[in-house]
């Protein structure tokens, strides 16, 4: 059976893991291989990592921290932020990360989901999301969140997955930090629209909104950041939250006697 992920989000910036809200209001957080380790120790089933300023500041993703936390952990990760040739994806790829998300140079270069998808395979590539209500619709935002363009999320999504990205994380601009809950609606439109799994980003504040992800907005795995980095809850009470609900998670076995 496939279990749903729960997965910390880890943005970088200088080397640092800050946190915002809407994607602004930046404060410093911890060190990113330190905190990698706590959250693999903690039960966490992936992590993410978003270098926040790469693409903003035209630069190439910062590498000694991809290098630092593989050492540290032995569970998956996937690394984004400013990464647009297959040739940068390889180099992250070398230095221990499992997965490579990319947002804004796939919305400027769509081969280049193509092109990293018959290099590395489908799996390896992560399709990244900044998405915000903009009257009625849901449009795509790059360069981490500042710019729009006009973008329809569900038809870039699914052209994504026509070009080979295996997965979408969706993060929602309107709901980023501000711990009110995931965007449900928009989860549960985007997973009826793609075949790959989709991954729910921004907003969640209290454990019934990681059972709403699921259950509402059909979420195949729940990323968080601010509730983790600051001890709201653990990994671990997300994960008996899930299984008291009758989701399917990965613990240890005598855990499930709930």
């Amino acid at each position: 059976m496939i279990t749903t992920r729960i997965i910390p989000c880890l943005d970088v910036r200088d080397g640092r893991v800050v946190k915002g809200k809407q994607f602004e209001n930046i404060i410093d957080v911890d060190d990113p291989a330190v905190l990698a380790k706590k959250y693999a120790l903690s039960g966490a089933d992936e992590l993410v990592f978003y270098d926040i300023t790469a693409t903003h500041e035209r630069r190439e993703i910062a590498f000694g921290f991809v290098e630092a936390v593989a050492r540290e952990i032995n569970i998956p990760f996937s690394v984004g932020g400013g990464i647009d040739s297959v040739e940068m994806m390889r180099m992250i790829l070398r230095k221990g990360a499992d997965k490579i998300s990319i947002n804004s140079a796939a919305v400027k270069n769509p081969t280049l989901i193509t092109e990293g998808a018959e290099r590395f395979g489908s799996q390896c590539i992560v399709l990244s999301i900044d998405a915000k209500r903009v009257g009625d619709a849901y449009k795509v935002f790059i360069n981490g969140g500042r710019v729009a363009t006009d973008l329809d999320v569900i038809s870039w999504a699914q052209e994504g997955v026509r070009l080979g990205a295996g997965e979408i994380v969706l993060n929602t601009m309107d709901t980023d930090g501000m711990l009110g809950g995931y965007d449900t609606r928009l989860l549960a439109l985007l997973k009826a629209s793609v075949t790959v799994p989709v991954i729910a980003s921004g907003g969640a504040g209290e454990l019934t909104h990681f059972v709403d992800g699921v259950k509402i907005g059909k979420a195949d795995g729940l990323l968080a950041a601010s509730v983790f980095h600051f001890g709201t809850f653990s990994i671990d009470d997300v994960k008996r939250t899930l299984a008291k609900e009758k989701i399917l998670v990965r613990m240890e076995v005598e855990d499930y006697d709930i």
